[in-house]
C-alpha cells in the first residue's frame, strides 16, 4: 500500500504503515476521547451533587483505564512491527500513568482537575496526529 504525504511543496511516496495496525489505534484513541469527555460531563454532575453520576464516573474511569492499556498495546505495534512513528507509545503510557493518578487522587480536587486536563490535551494530541496522514508514513 502506498500513500502520498505533502511536505510543504513537495509530495512523495513510500511504504505504509499497516492499515489494520492504524486502524485499530484510532478506534482506541476515538474510543479514549469518548471516555473522556463522558467521564467529565458525569464528573460536573458529581460536582453538583448526587452518588449516581459520581459512581458512573468512577466506572467510566476504568473502562478509559482499560482503554488506554489497550492503547498502549495497539500504539507499539503500529511503532516497532508496524515502524510508525514511536511518540504514540510514550503518549498513551502517559494517559495510562496519569489515569491511575487520577484514580488514586479523586478526593484531592487540586490534583484530580489538573491531571485530568492533561489526560485530555495527550488525547487530543494523539487524536489529531492518528487520523492525520502522518500516522501512515513508516520511518525508513
Amino acid at each position: 500500500m502506498q500513500e502520498v504525504i505533502a511536505q510543504g511543496h513537495h509530495a512523495t511516496r513510500g511504504p505504509s504503515v499497516s492499515a489494520g495496525l492504524l486502524y485499530g489505534l484510532r478506534v482506541l484513541v476515538t474510543a479514549q476521547a469518548v471516555g473522556l469527555i463522558v467521564a467529565a460531563s458525569f464528573a460536573g454532575q458529581a460536582v453538583r451533587g448526587g452518588a449516581g453520576p459520581a459512581e458512573t464516573h468512577v466506572m467510566v474511569g476504568m473502562v478509559v483505564h482499560l482503554i488506554a492499556l489497550l492503547q498502549i498495546v495497539a500504539a507499539v505495534l503500529v511503532w516497532r512491527p508496524g515502524r510508525g512513528a514511536g511518540w504514540p507509545v510514550w503518549g498513551s503510557l502517559g494517559l495510562f500513568v496519569v489515569g491511575m493518578g487520577q484514580h488514586f487522587s479523586w478526593d484531592l480536587l487540586g490534583a484530580h482537575v489538573p491531571s485530568g486536563l492533561t489526560l485530555f490535551g495527550l488525547t487530543v494530541a494523539l487524536l489529531v496526529w492518528v487520523w492525520s496522514p502522518r500516522a501512515a508514513v513508516r520511518r525508513s
